[in-house]
């Protein structure tokens, strides 16, 4: 296609831009209306190839190109386009780091929402496997999986080859996957909710926090909120809960259940409005959740002033230390040196366009390096687990995990706890990864 190679770059030199998901468009769901708008961005894709060393979408495209009668794009079936799609996980790096076509330039290239478009036409159609459903319904799973009787036995199973052979064939979880522990003590029944009387604002922070606990930080590593609630109190700054909470919705959005998704932002937007409006800030120790309320919720719902002032109330937990730091207001008493670190930065921590704030902060207690990888570990919650692309996701962490083996480091971590756990399982060396909360809480010696 002539126009992949020539035709004018006007306007690509501004900042990238974001539009809004037009999900409400008609349009939106029909087949032949999306294959069109596949065809365009692939055959530019095709002529661009800058992004063949990320996910495994573009080698799956690029291959079958390569593979066809034609070495052309019209020689490529369509059912090939749905294996892209199945590949595309949504991380953004293509978007965020190598794509030249995004808005404002004019041939407005955005291929993980166009991705996200394909995933939601299939879910409306209803080809979506059970086996994905289920993996998506992080609340439904974590509230059984918590139960004392069925969290003993669930975890136990989840450990043990036959268990892990029954997974694979009921549900289709690879069985070298790590899948995460269940806790029936959860996140929201460890923290002790705080007045925040006390608090001290500083620049745009209030200096009081609610953390929203997130399905994975409630259900299955609730001892990193317990880290960030130490952390935060230390620096004398209240932390406190919303009264309830849903899942953000991001496993939803990957799977194209936009209905889900307006309903857990139904869920949830009124509920961290109610705490804004009583002068409280949001944090998150989950990056996929805080970026469902920094930019996926915003897109979709472009006109919610509701959701547009949670998207500037909530932070990173590490950007808000660093903006506690700016005003002289984080306590740097620390204790312990951490010695080198291997810090994979996670993709949806990079996307939010923040820097590294985490490394930044953990670089500030003495006797501590840091090393940072800016590489995708190919995890994305479910992708890694599932039994067709698990394999295909350790190749993906594959130079991550080199980075971490050759750095031999004290400690290695992701901002991503399932990144760092997806790390550990290509290292085959039994050495746990630490999540930097953890590693800052060990820092202050707390």
């Amino acid at each position: 296609m002539g126009s992949n190679t020539e035709g004018t770059r006007e306007g690509s030199l501004g900042a990238p831009t974001r539009h809004a998901l037009d999900w409400k468009n008609p349009q939106f769901y029909q087949e032949q209306n999306l294959f069109a708008e596949l065809e365009r961005v692939f055959d530019i894709c095709h002529g661009c190839r800058r992004c063949f060393s990320l996910c495994n979408a573009f080698p799956t495209l690029f291959d079958a190109i390569d593979e066809s009668d034609s070495m052309e794009l019209d020689g490529v079936p369509r059912e090939v386009y749905w294996k892209v799609v199945d590949h595309c996980y949504l991380c953004d790096m293509c978007y965020m780091t190598k794509c030249p076509y995004v808005p404002p330039h004019e041939w407005n290239v955005d291929f993980p929402h166009l991705m996200l478009r394909a995933k939601a036409v299939r879910f409306k159609q209803g080809t979506v496997s059970a086996r994905d459903r289920i993996l998506t319904s992080t609340d439904t799973v974590g509230r059984l999986a918590g139960i004392p009787v069925i969290n003993r036995f669930v975890n136990a199973a989840n450990q043990n080859k036959s268990g892990r052979k029954l997974l694979d064939k009921v549900l289709g979880v690879h069985p070298d996957a790590i899948v995460p522990k269940y806790h029936s003590k959860t996140l929201r029944k460890r923290i002790t909710r705080a007045s925040g009387d006390g608090a001290q604002a500083a620049g745009a922070t209030t200096g009081k926090v609610v953390m929203f606990a997130t399905c994975y930080g409630n259900y299955n590593e609730p001892g990193i909120g317990e880290d960030l609630a130490a952390i935060f109190e230390h620096n004398d700054i209240p932390v406190t809960l919303a009264r309830k909470e849903q899942c953000c919705g991001m496993p939803k959005l990957e799977l194209g259940d936009l209905e889900s998704v307006r309903a857990a932002r139904d869920a949830n937007i009124p509920e961290l409005l109610r705490m804004i409006e009583d002068g409280w800030d949001i944090v998150a120790p989950i990056p996929s959740c805080v970026l469902m309320y920094k930019q996926e919720l915003p897109l979709m719902f472009p006109d919610d002033a509701d959701v547009a002032r949670v998207k500037n109330a909530i932070y990173d937990p590490f950007e808000y230390l660093m903006l506690r730091h700016k005003h002289g207001k984080l306590k740097i008493d620390f204790k312990q040196p951490l010695g080198l670190v291997a810090y994979h930065v996670a993709c949806h921590l990079r996307v939010q366009n923040i820097g590294m704030k985490t490394r930044d902060i953990l670089q500030l207690v003495p006797g501590t390096t840091v090393e940072a990888i800016e590489r995708c570990s190919g995890h994305d919650g479910t992708y890694a687990v599932k039994k067709e692309f698990h394999e295909i996701s350790m190749k993906i962490c594959r130079p991550v995990v080199n980075r971490v083996v050759r750095a031999n480091a004290k400690h290695y971590s992701s901002d991503c706890p399932m990144a760092g756990h997806q790390i550990e399982n290509g290292m085959h060396a039994g050495k746990p990864p630490v999540h930097p909360l953890t590693l800052l809480r060990m820092a202050y010696g707390i």
